[in-house]
């Protein structure tokens, strides 16, 4: 093995394991502080950059330790202001990265697996399958790379990204420790410095994980609910079936009670047009969600190829919206950006070497239901 392996990636340590690597060097708490400062507000890419640090701790940092970012390997700018990466994490896979801007907001969608271990069925992700979790420093260097791509690096200063969701491709809470030590540093006051309420994770509803989230952290929450039932929830977000609905909103529940403050759960809604857009999905909604302070965010279907879903019709949509909104729940519509560049939302999919070989079984049902389709003359 050579000396480059051997060195540790100090990108993704949270302030406390980044003191705690310092005091392992016999160096004092201060200097992790200093390092932080450099890697995440200043944008550092080597320890020769940190000028207020000796050539001593430098040369000793360079032996063991190094700042190694993902590598980006496409990027593509839409005509609406979305900005797309894709980013390498290993030999044979690459995960995509979205930034949203919005007013004076800018939102980055940040990717946390390689695929995604869950199956919902309207979305592209999770038809390649699963290779493995990503490492905090390659979720971290998913905001630096968006951060850099504005030109000289300044965080804190103009707010390039205002406001962070763990909601690209996987399931956070499946890879849990580093996306828990990711959001600290997007929160860190000596990294990036977000609000609680500006780091959103996005869960499709693995009940223990979110318990456990709520111990150590109270970042904002959105959940991908998706249909009112049980019945119709196990068919398109299959983890419903060990986790159904009512297990889901009483773990939203206690999570909002170890909140230090009142606020409520996103719940995002994907319009399948017959399938979920119904007025009886949507009376069936107003139920569930008047369990738990939350707001709804309905989300109009992002086309993909054989998907066998469409998206709802405006009008189908609106009406849903407003049999919601009538029920006394804050409704909104999210605005699709970025789709000419596949970067909406569902549309993500990088590059996955599946262990699951569940993108092997899905192209085989797609060229069946051609085969299908070209012998009736469809």
């Amino acid at each position: 093995m050579n000396e480059q392996n051997t060195k540790v990636n100090i990108l993704g340590y949270s302030l406390p394991k980044l003191i705690a690597f310092f005091e392992s060097l016999g160096e004092k708490k201060f200097r992790a502080i200093q390092v932080l400062k450099w890697i995440h507000q200043r944008g550092a890419k080597s320890f020769e950059d940190m000028t207020d640090i000796s050539k001593n701790l430098r040369h000793k940092l360079e032996q063991v330790a190094e700042i190694r970012d993902p590598e980006v390997i496409y990027q593509h700018f839409s005509k609406d202001g979305t900005r797309k990466w894709v980013v390498r994490v290993g030999e044979s896979n690459s995960v995509e990265t979205v930034l949203i801007p919005d007013g004076d907001r800018a939102t980055l969608c940040v990717s946390s697996q390689v695929g995604c271990s869950l199956d919902c069925s309207f979305c592209s992700t999770g038809k390649q399958g699963f290779n493995r979790n990503l490492s905090a420093a390659e979720i971290i260097g998913q905001l630096r790379v968006a951060i850099g791509s504005f030109g000289p690096f300044d965080p804190a200063g103009d707010r390039r990204v205002t406001n962070v969701v763990m909601m690209g491709m996987g399931e956070p809470l499946m890879n849990f420790d580093p996306v828990v030590d990711a959001m600290s540093l997007m929160m860190e006051d000596n990294a990036y410095g977000l609000s609680k309420r500006r780091v959103t994770l996005s869960t499709a509803g693995v009940v223990p994980m979110l318990d456990k989230l709520g111990d150590v952290t109270d970042v904002s929450l959105a959940v991908s609910l998706h249909a009112p039932t049980n019945e119709l929830r196990d068919k398109i977000v299959p983890i419903n079936k060990k986790y159904p609905i009512e297990e889901l909103v009483a773990a939203c529940k206690r999570y909002l009670d170890k909140c230090d403050d009142k606020r409520g759960i996103t719940f995002e809604y994907t319009m399948l047009r017959g399938v979920n857009d119904q007025p009886e999905h949507a009376k069936a909604l107003v139920k569930v969600l008047r369990q738990v302070p939350c707001k709804l965010n309905l989300i109009p279907f992002n086309p993909f190829p054989n998907s066998g879903y469409e998206r709802s019709t405006d009008e189908a949509i609106k009406a849903f919206q407003n049999y919601v909104s009538h029920a006394g729940i804050v409704t909104t519509v999210r605005t699709t950006r970025g789709d000419d560049i596949d970067a909406a939302c569902g549309q993500l999919v990088g590059k996955v070497d599946d262990r699951t070989r569940r993108s092997e079984r899905y192209i085989k049902l797609v060229d069946q239901s051609l085969t299908v389709r070209d012998n009736l003359g469809i």
